[in-house]
């Protein structure tokens, strides 16, 4: 069965090559945001098994999409992932403060990102 991922970053090319990269594997369902503003009804509607979140959006932040998460019953249960340009160890305390599984800085090769994927969701179903 595959997992579904939820990715969410502004950047258009970037959430291309990751929904190819993912979904070339055939073991994920790949679903895009843009922005998080309708972050929870997507993952209502899509119901991911891991959410791969950009910390730098326009208008709601990513780490504040992790705190709207964190309140909300399935996102609570769905590991998050954060992705940064920057590898600011400020942002990483705040990230995982608010509850992320890990922290990856692009860009990121396509072996990286499957294994820190793989590796958040074997800790979530051990």
């Amino acid at each position: 069965m595959k997992k579904k991922v939820l990715v969410v970053d502004d950047e258009t090319a970037f959430l291309r090559i990751v929904k190819l990269n993912l979904e070339e594997t055939n073991n994920y369902e790949v679903l895009t945001l843009s922005s998080a503003e309708d972050i929870l009804f997507q993952v209502h509607a899509f119901k991911p098994d891991i959410i791969l979140l950009d910390i730098l959006l326009p208008g709601i932040k990513g780490l504040e999409a992790c705190e709207m998460l964190n309140k909300d019953p399935i996102g609570a249960c769905t590991p998050i992932i954060i992705l940064s340009a920057l590898d600011k160890v400020t942002d990483k305390l705040q990230a995982f403060k608010v509850g992320v599984v890990d922290y990856l800085v692009k860009p990121m090769g396509k072996e990286e990102l499957i294994a820190k994927i793989e590796k958040a969701l074997r800790a979530k179903n051990p």
